[in-house]
C-alpha cells in the first residue's frame, strides 16, 4: 500500500520549478500507472484525479521546464465524463493518500480503462492488436474490502496510515476501504507503534486473528506463518507462506488464478512440467497432483524462505522437486544439461521474466507456455521476445485482482507458432 519516495529525474539545468503552477487541460487517454495524458503548451502532463474527456484545472505536483514530461493533480472538474462518481474514501484526493487511482470513477469504467492500458501497452511493445476485457475476481465487493494484507506507514508521532502519492509523508487515516474487515479490527490504526517504522498487517485464511507484522530499522519482527487456501474444482489444497512473504491479496485470486492457469496448461499425465518463480507452491501443490506418478514438476523460486515453505507444502508429493536458485541461473544451467519440459508456467515479480529467462524457456521446447503477470508493459516486453523464439501468444486474459487502482492481473498463453 505505500508508495515509493519521490524518484529523481534528469533536470534541464536550473531550469524554473513548475511545481503549483496551474492550467487548465483537455484530458486526452488513460496511460499505464494510473493517470491520463494531457498537454500544455506542447509539454506532456500525467495528470491524476481525473478521467479521458474531461476538462479540468490541474496543478503539477514535480516538473520544470523543458523537462519531457510533468505530474499534475486534477484540482477542480471543469467538466466531468459521465464516468465520474464520488469518491467512496476521502483520502483519495490531491495530496493525501497515494494508495488508490480510481475511487472517483465507476467499477465497470474502470475495467474498461484497464483494458485499454493493455491493448496499448501489447500495441506498442509486442506490436500486438489484442482484444482483451478485464474481469471482476469472483467474490468482488463493489471493489472495497478486498486488500487481506497491508502495509502501513508510521509517522513521528506513532500513528499508523499510508503515504502520500509518491512522498514518504504520511497521511493520518481512521479507515481503509479497500482493507478487509479482519484487518481494520486488528487495531492497527489505533495503537501506537512509536519506534517502528511500518507495520504489515496480514488477514489470512489461518489464524483467525490477524497477524501484525512492525518493521523497525528496516527489520522485520518475525510474522511466523500464515495459512492460505486455494481451489480448483472440487479440489482444495491448503498451503503456507510467511507472513511477510508473496501471496495473492484478493481473497478470490488465489483460487481465479489456479484454476485458469490449470485449464490453460492442459495438463497430461507424465508431463514433465516447470513452475517458475513458483513461490511457496500455489501452482507447485495442484500440478505436482496432476502430472501422476510418471510425471514430474520441479518449482524454481529465489527465496530460500519461500523454497522451504514450499517444500513443507508438497511433502506428499514425490513428483515434486524444488531449487532455491535465481530463475535465470538456474534455467541456464538446465537448458545446457540438454533439459527439457513438456508445460512452463511462470509467475514473475513486476519487472518481468525478462530476454534471458524467455529464451531458456524457449530452448526447453514447452508445447505450452502460461504467463501470469501483474504489470502488462512487462508481459508484452516478454511476449515480444518469445515471439522472436517462435513462440505465438494464442490467448491473453485480464483480471480486475486490485480494484481501485491501476494494477491488473493478465493470464497470457504461448504456443510454438507452426
Amino acid at each position: 500500500m505505500s508508495a515509493q519516495g519521490r524518484r529523481p529525474r534528469p533536470r534541464q539545468g536550473d531550469a524554473p520549478s513548475l511545481v503549483g503552477s496551474e492550467w487548465e487541460l483537455e484530458v486526452g487517454p488513460v496511460a499505464h500507472g494510473g493517470h491520463c495524458v494531457a498537454r500544455h503548451e506542447g509539454q506532456v502532463v500525467f495528470v491524476r484525479h481525473t478521467l479521458p474527456g474531461e476538462r479540468v484545472r490541474a496543478r503539477v505536483t514535480e516538473g520544470r521546464v523543458g523537462d519531457r514530461f510533468v505530474r499534475a493533480d486534477a484540482v477542480e472538474v471543469l467538466v466531468a465524463s459521465p464516468h465520474r462518481v464520488e469518491r467512496p474514501c476521502p483520502y483519495a484526493v490531491p495530496g493525501q493518500c497515494g494508495g488508490c487511482d480510481f475511487q472517483h470513477v465507476a467499477m465497470p469504467h474502470q475495467r474498461e480503462l484497464k483494458a485499454a492500458v493493455v491493448r496499448e501497452q501489447f500495441a506498442r511493445i509486442a506490436h500486438l492488436d489484442v482484444d482483451v476485457e478485464v474481469r471482476p475476481v469472483p467474490g468482488d465487493r463493489d471493489g472495497l474490502r478486498w486488500r487481506t494484507r497491508v502495509e502501513f506507514a508510521v509517522d513521528e508521532s506513532g500513528r499508523a496510515g499510508l503515504r502520500e502519492y509518491r512522498s514518504r509523508r504520511v497521511v493520518a487515516i481512521d479507515d481503509c476501504l479497500i482493507a478487509t474487515d479482519g484487518v481494520l479490527a486488528s487495531g492497527v490504526l489505533d495503537t501506537d507503534w512509536t519506534g517502528v517504522d511500518s507495520v504489515d498487517v496480514v488477514d489470512a485464511a489461518h489464524p483467525e486473528e490477524p497477524v501484525l507484522v512492525p518493521v523497525a530499522g528496516g527489520e522485520a519482527a518475525d510474522g511466523g506463518l500464515v495459512g492460505e487456501l486455494a481451489r480448483d474444482g472440487d479440489w482444495t489444497g491448503e498451503y503456507v507462506v510467511a507472513a511477510r512473504g508473496f501471496w495473492q491479496v484478493h481473497p478470490g485470486a488465489a483460487t481465479t488464478f489456479l484454476t485458469r492457469v490449470v485449464a490453460h496448461l492442459d495438463v497430461r499425465p507424465g508431463d514433465h512440467v516447470l513452475d517458475l518463480y513458483a513461490g511457496s507452491g500455489l501452482f507447485t501443490l495442484r500440478l505436482g497432483e496432476l502430472v501422476g506418478p510418471a510425471g514430474a514438476v520441479l518449482g524454481i523460486e529465489g527465496d530460500d524462505r519461500a523454497v522451504k515453505n514450499g517444500i513443507d507444502n508438497c511433502a506428499d508429493l514425490t513428483t515434486v522437486e524444488w531449487r532455491a536458485n535465481r530463475v535465470d541461473r538456474e534455467l541456464t544451467s538446465l537448458v545446457a544439461q540438454g533439459i527439457t519440459a513438456d508445460l512452463v508456467v511462470l509467475d514473475p515479480p513486476r519487472t518481468g521474466a525478462g530476454k534471458d529467462v524467455v529464451t531458456s524457456v524457449a530452448a526447453m521446447t514447452p508445447r505450452r507456455v502460461v504467463y501470469v503477470a501483474c504489470d502488462p508493459a512487462a508481459l508484452a516486453r516478454d511476449v515480444d521476445a518469445f515471439a522472436s523464439h517462435g513462440y505465438r501468444m494464442s490467448h491473453l486474459e485480464a483480471w480486475d485482482a486490485f480494484p481501485m487502482t491501476h494494477h491488473v492481473e493478465c493470464i497470457a498463453v504461448l504456443e510454438p507458432a507452426e
